[in-house]
């Protein structure tokens, strides 16, 4: 099953990284797994441009969608056996060290398309 792995960092708290693997460690392991299909960080939040349509008018704005704390750093997508592998490759990740991976299912089928 696909899974995507979404990283999101706060950039205002200061995390220990003794012993923390590095993000070309953790590609390596993956590559050789097999389970890596396609993954990118993504540039800061102040670079993002957001889109909405209200009432048949298209309102774009500066910023991300939304204001937080935390920010989308990144994203992975990996092809595990299930989903406690897909933990396990996630919590491997140096994202998961300094902030968070969410680990979601990919629907499959396309945009809107039935479940794979």
């Amino acid at each position: 099953m696909k899974y995507m792995l979404i990283h999101t960092v706060d950039p205002s708290v200061e995390h220990g990284t003794d012993g923390m693997p590095t993000f070309d460690s953790w590609l390596d392991e993956m590559l050789a797994r097999g389970v890596t299909l396609h993954g990118d960080r993504l540039r800061d939040a102040c670079d993002a441009t957001t889109v909405q349509v209200r009432d048949r008018e298209l309102l774009v704005s500066d910023g991300p969608f939304a204001e937080t704390k935390e920010q989308i750093a990144g994203y992975d997508v990996i092809e595990c056996a299930d989903l406690d592998e897909a933990i396990e490759v996630a919590a491997k990740h140096p994202t998961a060290w300094l902030g968070t991976i969410e680990v979601r299912p990919i629907q499959g089928g396309g945009c809107g398309g039935p479940a794979a």
